[in-house]
């Protein structure tokens, strides 16, 4: 299961950076001007996760496989892109399929890299971009209630789309809609603005630790559980030392977590992904799935085959194949279940997977 997410924000706000530290790579290039980036750059990124070499350990597996998740560094956009300004709407139609929004803020001085407005605002700069999604909203939206499309919509999709105008046309929070249709529901209708939104504040060096006076007036107005204090500059320095000189680095300048890991985390938990994993002596592998997911669906992830001939799953809970030292004792010890098809797969689970071919 591929899941993307979006990096976008106005020009020279590090976007570019942040993706090459995320990707640990220079595939994005990162330079001083507007509009550097003009076809989005996309980087698949393992997801960390320190359950796989001890369940590795157990299985004495060959090898260690992580499950991963794509980043897309989206091109600067400007006011006014949803006319067609910058690189316009060529920027907007990258957005839409992603599956969450990373918004990269600028939130440090620099008389060294150009800004695209004249002062510091990350507020200014969010609401600029936030706009613009939503004028591109507005116009898909009357495109496809007008009365020649609309009968192509089915009615769900109508619904969504006039609750959406009427929120967008009386500034009401869209939010709201996410309470009254799943989210498989507002995914199909494309919308911009229902996408999940992570905030990226991007800071000097100094401010790291505790963000600085930008950071602090942002949190105060918008969410602070989807919010990082990130300093992309200092992210890029960390991928490219050893792991020695790494946690030297950290430890020196106080940080307990690279800022990619917590972004990451973030873009599970708002995405609501869950990790199961599969351990033997070939492998031990995560896999991704949506919160919620059926073990059926789940052995789907392995292979389609596995879904078609579910029979049963062999489920031991992570902690409990840890604690009984891998299959065989848990299976002893009565740590073992057999699962059908109605059971809802746990984050942690290790699983095995009987089916007919």
């Amino acid at each position: 299961m591929s899941f993307k997410c979006g990096i976008v924000g106005l020009p020279n706000v590090g976007k570019s950076t942040l993706f090459n530290a995320l990707t640990n790579s220079s595939k994005a290039q990162a330079a001083n001007f507007p509009f550097c980036t003009i076809d989005p750059n996309v980087g698949i990124v393992p997801v960390p996760d320190n359950r796989l070499k001890n369940l590795a350990n157990i299985s004495n597996s060959k090898k260690i496989i992580n499950t991963t998740i794509s980043f897309v560094d989206i091109a600067g956009l400007v006011k006014g892109a949803s006319k067609g300004e910058g690189l316009g709407n060529k920027f907007l139609s990258h957005i839409r399929e992603v599956d969450a929004i990373i918004h990269m803020i600028r939130c440090f001085d620099s008389d060294d890299i150009q800004n695209v407005n004249p002062s510091v605002d990350p507020i200014r700069d969010l609401e600029i971009i936030e706009t613009e999604m939503m004028l591109a909203d507005l116009e898909s939206i009357q495109k496809r209630l007008e009365k020649n499309n609309k009968k192509n919509v089915d009615e769900e999709q109508i619904k969504i789309l006039e609750l959406s105008l009427d929120c967008i046309n009386k500034s009401k929070d869209i939010s709201i809609l996410h309470s009254e249709f799943s989210k498989k529901q507002l995914n199909q209708s494309g919308l911009l603005s229902l996408k999940p939104k992570i905030y990226v504040c991007n800071v000097d060096e100094k401010s790291v630790q505790t963000g600085n006076e930008y950071t602090k007036a942002f949190m105060n107005k918008f969410d602070i559980k989807n919010t990082l204090i990130v300093s992309a500059d200092i992210e890029n320095q960390i991928n490219e030392l050893d792991d020695n000189e790494k946690k030297n680095y950290m430890d020196m300048i106080g940080l307990k977590e690279t800022g990619l890991n917590l972004l990451i985390q973030k873009g599970y938990r708002i995405l609501e992904l869950d990790t199961f994993f599969t351990s033997g002596p070939e492998e031990t592998r995560a896999w991704t799935i949506q919160k919620n997911c059926t073990a059926p669906k789940a052995a789907a992830e392995i292979h389609t085959d596995f879904e078609k001939g579910f029979i049963r799953a062999e489920t031991i809970s992570y902690d409990d194949f840890i604690s009984n030292d891998g299959w065989a004792n848990s299976k002893t010890n009565g740590k073992m279940r057999l699962e059908g098809k109605d059971y809802i797969v746990k984050d942690g689970d290790v699983l095995n997977f009987r089916f007919n071919t």
